[in-house]
């Protein structure tokens, strides 16, 4: 029962680990790559897809990406697409390929991207402490059903602790080293 309990918790909190990292892909720093575009989605005859079902994302150096569509019809829309996204991007189109330069990131906007980074941290730490609450709610459940020891109970709380003091670790981690590749130059 405990077990059953500690590892859904366990689980439930590396899922949370992982949409952070997930989160983190998609903030641009500096250095151009395809997971930038990831979210992207563009309209492929009729059905809303990510760019990368629609084209083949390539990084060219160090700050550009190039995106060569499939279907030539689909340049204008992908390019579009990746105009009124959320990223700031403009895109180039060179006949069939599409060049995305990054610009040099200002101090000021690495400053907002480290804010962001930090709320996006805080928002998974609350994720990770909510799992933790619910775990100990059904532990304390299974104590007031006489189903576990007083001593179960305080085991079992101390074992659920340290998996949400592990997981929020490795969300510091990941917060660390996020700050330290957007703030270099």
């Amino acid at each position: 029962m405990i077990g059953d309990i500690k590892k859904d918790a366990a689980q439930r909190m590396a899922k949370s680990v992982e949409a952070l990292k997930e989160e983190f892909k998609r903030l641009r720093t500096g250095r151009a790559h395809t997971g930038l575009l990831e979210h992207v989605t563009v309209d492929y005859y009729g059905s809303e897809v990510p760019i990368s079902q629609a084209a083949t994302v390539a990084v060219e150096d160090a700050r550009t990406l190039t995106v060569a569509p499939w279907d030539k019809q689909m340049v204008a829309v992908i390019e579009k697409a990746i105009l009124t996204s959320d990223l700031g991007l403009t895109p180039i189109s060179a006949g069939t390929v599409i060049r995305v330069p990054l610009p040099p990131m200002t101090e000021e906007r690495r400053k907002d991207l480290a804010r962001v980074v930090r709320h996006e941290t805080e928002s998974g730490r609350v994720a990770i402490r909510n799992i933790r609450r619910d775990a100990l709610s059904n532990v304390k459940e299974l104590l007031k059903e006489k189903l576990i020891t007083e001593d179960d109970d305080r085991r079992a709380h101390d074992e659920i602790q340290k998996l949400t003091d592990q997981h929020i670790a490795e969300m510091d981690a990941l917060l660390q080293e996020k700050e330290a590749e957007i703030m270099e130059f």
